[in-house]
């Protein structure tokens, strides 16, 4: 049987991705197998295992990888390999592990001709595994893992472990692996290729509650004064081997309460030892961060550079000599912001920023640090530096960042000189802010990610990425995808995506059920993404004549009345839940573990949490129409919230023997009540909302008394009291309802009767205890042309009776294209009529479909089909994704237009403010909502078919939905479902 497929194969490549044509050769596929054959070199075969040779001159880092090596050969076969250094045990065929220029024993191999390096020699990460035959006198045979540098040895001593079937995740997510009787590797010559990005990492942010809590458990106490502890060198080790199998190779520590220097003196020399480079995040200059400054407040004063220099140049200059001093690899943040990760409290002219940079550059020369990279970060505020005219010195690489809500805010402008130092990126999987922090469980859609990055590594952003990654755990997959995509984007086009997710579920779980995991992971990523867990008691409107914005902590923002909408997400949600769970009753006993971790606690906990919140939401609206039926949504919402409770327990207490305990605190329910936290409320998090309270759901549930006896109450489907919403043969919805509901607590008769034949109801009669859902169908054979009103009669207790009004639209017109129904016509992106240029296809992007996004090409638009009962004013909505104008031009556009008309171009950064670099509130609106949707008016002077045109103007433009409003819209906070089209 074969290992477990790799998660990235042997693509060989040069720098940034190019193919090298002296690794063109390398197998394109799982280097190893578990079966014998002709040429193979068993690592293990017959109870026995190569061993491990090494030399003792190389690097420490790479003498250190091989008791990871034996440790994961022996998990997998049972079978422990020798480790030997210098020297080749007798008897046995050795593999041999080195660096080229470091290890005699390489070098030798490459002197004689045994080992070729073309391709390798003066690369930066790159590695080259092949058997060779009598590499050294005495040896038979050997298979040899030799990188260019320190980390290329390192990558392929940990590519190997992989193709053996050991997970990357195997500490942070238990994943065990398949046992294997023995381990053969191909023959060929084979490589990973050179990274395309030079320093890729992670930065682990937003540490509490769940590290914070957890570490200091699991990994001791701390080693600084006062300091709380876990985030010491045994803790560091275990980020620094996951990201080394991952492949990253920089890292920004956690900086909340936390000095990576100081809470534990051995954390650089760890990092040293595992090969890791470090840096400090975008707030933290010269290898120095914040909290260091903050626990010497008397020696240091405020944290200004204008009033406070000399303290300020010393302790920078202490943290450039202790990189010195400690030979420590890293990446040397310069700039400065203000403590505490905000704006700086002396202004922002460019004057400052460019004395504050220049002295810091000074500092490095003084400490023989001027030749180690440079970044400065251009997060939140520090971008106007550079939109204003500043340009740090040209080996200086500047990072671009995102607007903490995965879309770029800028881009390297193409017609300036190339700059030596480079561009790089900072993006967000975890966010602590406005509109709201976002840090419980994954949210990423992986099509998003992946047309974000392709973006900037397409546009020159090629130096280095970081991503926030908040405690790592949680964010597994985006993560690694990110590493993956960072090291070959040619080898992940977004039509391979599901590929990977097939890959990496079998990384995990194995190649039998890797197919239905990767697709509920794929489906999680779509339906997440929609709204962040946290957001769910959020509703952000905008008055359309005021433009003023308006949050609501108390409303769902899915409609309870309209479209179905909360019924249907919620549905969507547990029928997933449902896959998954059918999933996990398949999973192995050893597996179950890591199966809770990376998929069953994020599907189960999220689809628990829309059932709370749609019970909790009907049970406030129920209230209001005193429904007898109110208190037991109350009671469902409690037990959901239970169940909750229930889940993290199990994370907390048993979940792989407590060894996570403390780890799942992450309040993601009591968002926004600010009677209880405060005036920051709205977007930071509660300080709990895992206790076992019932008034921890925010917005509170409302319980009624119930009245003896029986009283009729109706309420109708759209929220109207007296009238439903318009019948059409060409309605998206199969039927609109009647709710008949009691007042009271005594049972009673109903019966609904239309009146006309042809309006069916069902069921027309029977009891109601507390309510009934009626169904009102119209038969469309017999139904009249034209518009009709038709009264449908409720009768309940004691001859009680409400007349609602059925309007029904049975057009004349012969339809083409999307039929408009219920006052409008949806339609997603990629349901074009006709497609004129280039555009790309994005699986799975918008909150309902797909999306589209131009590339190019004369004339370039989408064309609608469409055929319109009303004529006059309508209003087309156009849904994008929330990007921000990365390019130097004046704002991101788009133009529609009906049939001939001349197209109306809309500035969607213009329009709606999205692009202030202050993160406004419109901002806030198109991220919490994770749509921008701006409007045109135009006029339909006939009744009859029309043609909707999409126009290309800026390349970046990502299109996901248009609705043509010809007064029949509701709100809701997806749209309305997409029209039928005429045949279909």
């Amino acid at each position: 049987m074969a290992l477990v497929a790799p998660l990235f194969v042997a693509a060989p490549a040069g720098a940034h991705g190019v193919p090298d044509d002296a690794l063109a050769s390398a197998e394109r596929g799982n280097y190893v197998s578990a079966l014998p054959g002709r040429g193979r070199f068993p690592v293990v075969a017959g109870g026995r295992a190569a061993p491990l040779v090494v030399s003792t001159g190389d690097h420490a880092g790479v003498i250190r990888v091989l008791d990871d090596l034996q440790a994961d050969i022996k998990a997998v076969t049972g079978v422990t390999p020798v480790v030997a250094h210098d020297r080749i045990p007798g008897g046995r065929d050795p593999v041999l592990v080195g660096t080229v220029g470091k290890s005699p024993l390489i070098d030798r191999l490459v002197a004689t001709g045994k080992l070729d390096v073309r391709g390798l020699a003066g690369k930066w990460e790159t590695t080259v595994q092949q058997i060779v035959d009598h590499p050294l006198p005495g040896v038979r045979r050997a298979f040899v893992i030799a990188g260019s540098d320190q980390r290329g040895t390192i990558y392929g001593a940990y590519d190997l472990s992989k193709r053996l079937g050991v997970s990357p995740w195997k500490f942070w997510d238990d994943v065990p692996v398949r046992h294997q009787d023995a381990v053969y590797v191909l023959p060929g010559r084979h490589t990973q290729g050179t990274p395309a990005v030079k320093y890729r990492g992670f930065f682990i942010n937003d540490e509490n509650p769940a590290t914070g809590t957890w570490a200091p458990g699991y990994f001791g106490p701390g080693k600084a004064p006062g300091y709380p502890g876990g985030l010491n060198a045994q803790y560091y080790a275990q980020v620094f081997e996951t990201m080394l199998r991952l492949r990253a190779n920089y890292l920004w520590p956690a900086v909340w309460g936390r000095a990576f220097a100081e809470d534990d003196p051995q954390n650089h020399a760890t990092a040293s030892f595992y090969g890791v480079v470090m840096g400090t995040s975008h707030e933290a200059p010269m290898m120095r961060g914040i909290e260091e400054w903050n626990r010497h407040p008397a020696g240091t004063g405020e944290w200004s550079f204008r009033r406070n220099p000399d303290a300020i140049k010393a302790y920078w200059r202490d943290g450039a000599q202790r990189m010195a001093d400690q030979k420590i690899e890293g990446v040397v943040t310069l700039g400065m912001r203000g403590n505490g990760d905000v704006s700086l409290p002396d202004g922002d002219g460019i004057d400052l920023m460019s004395s504050i940079i220049d002295t810091q550059r000074q500092i490095l020369r003084d400490t023989g640090l001027i030749g180690a990279p440079q970044v400065q970060t251009l997060y939140k505020e520090v971008q106007r530096y550079w939109d204003e005219g500043y340009r740090p010195p040209d080996d200086v690489t500047v990072v671009f960042c995102d607007d903490n809500w995965g879309n770029l805010r800028k881009l390297p402008d193409a017609s300036l000189p190339a700059r030596s130092g480079g561009y790089g990126m900072y993006y967000h999987f975890d966010y602590v802010g406005g509109g709201r922090n976002y840090k419980w469980v994954d949210t990423v859609n992986l099509t998003n990610t992946w047309e974000q990055l392709n973006l900037a590594y397409r546009s020159g952003v090629d130096r280095l990425w970081m991503v926030n990654v908040g405690d790592l755990k949680n964010e597994e997959l985006p993560t690694q995808f990110f590493l993956d995509y960072a090291w070959n984007p040619n080898a992940w086009p977004v039509e391979k995506l599901g590929e990977w997710e097939r890959q990496y579920a079998a990384q995990n779980f194995g190649p039998k059920l890797a197919g239905p995991i990767a697709e509920v992971l794929a489906d999680y990523g779509h339906l997440q993404s929609r709204r962040k867990p946290e957001l769910l008691n959020r509703r952000i409107t905008k008055d359309d004549e005021t433009g003023v914005i308006t949050y609501d902590d108390e409303a769902s923002p899915f409609s309870l009345t309209d479209y179905g909408e909360l019924d249907r997400v919620t549905a969507q949600w547990q029928a997933l839940a449902a896959r998954a769970e059918r999933i996990k009753a398949a999973i192995p006993a050893a597996w179950q573990d890591a199966y809770f971790q990376l998929v069953w606690y994020q599907v189960k906990g999220t689809a628990n949490l829309y059932a709370l919140r749609r019970a909790e939401f009907t049970n406030i609206l129920y209230a209001g129409q005193g429904r007898a039926s109110t208190n037991d949504l109350a009671d469902v919402a409690e037990a959901r919230f239970a169940d909750d409770q229930a889940l993290n327990a199990h994370y907390n207490t048993a979940l792989a023997g407590g060894k996570w305990k403390n780890w799942q605190l992450q309040p993601k329910i009591g968002y926004g009540n600010v009677a209880r936290y405060g005036p920051n409320a709205p977007w930071q998090q509660p300080e709990q909302d895992n206790v076992a309270l019932p008034d921890e759901i925010y917005p509170y549930l409302k319980r009624i008394e119930v009245p003896a006896g029986a009283e009729l109450g109706v309420a109708l489907d759209g929220g109207d009291p007296v009238t439903l919403p318009a019948f059409s043969p060409y309605q998206a919805q199969p039927a609109q309802y009647v709710d008949v509901f009691n007042k009271g607590a005594a049972p009673f008769a109903y019966r609904i009767t239309p009146s006309v034949p042809w309006v069916h109801v069902t069921p027309a009669a029977g009891q109601v205890s507390k309510e009934v859902r009626a169904t009102v169908r119209v038969d469309w054979s017999r139904a009249p042309k034209g518009r009709t009103t038709v009264p449908i009669t409720v009768t309940g207790p004691g001859g009680s009776r409400v007349v609602v009004q059925a309007p029904i639209d049975n057009p004349v017109l012969k339809p083409k294209g999307f039929v408009e129904a219920n006052g409008y016509v949806a339609m997603e992106a990629d349901h074009y009529t006709r497609k004129v240029g280039d555009w790309k296809l994005l699986p799975g992007i918008g909150k309902t479909g797909n999306g589209l996004t131009p590339l190019g090409g004369t004339g370039a638009r989408l064309e609608y089909a469409m055929t319109l009962t009303s004529t006059g004013p309508v209003e087309v909505t156009a849904v994008l994704s929330p990007r921000n104008n990365v390019r130097p031009t004046d704002g991101l556009k788009y133009a529609v237009s009906i049939d001939g008309d001349t197209p109306q171009t809309v500035n969607v950064t213009t329009a709606t403010g999205a692009n202030d670099t202050t993160m406004n509130k419109q901002w806030e609106r198109n991220t919490s909502d994770n749509v921008n949707v701006t409007t045109t008016t135009h006029t339909v002077g006939s009744a009859g078919t029309h043609t909707l045109k999409f126009w290309m103007v800026d390349p970046t433009v990502i299109v996901q939905r248009l609705v043509v409003d010809t007064g029949g819209v509701k709100y809701s906070y997806l749209g309305p479902p997409e029209s039928r089209r005429a045949g279909r």
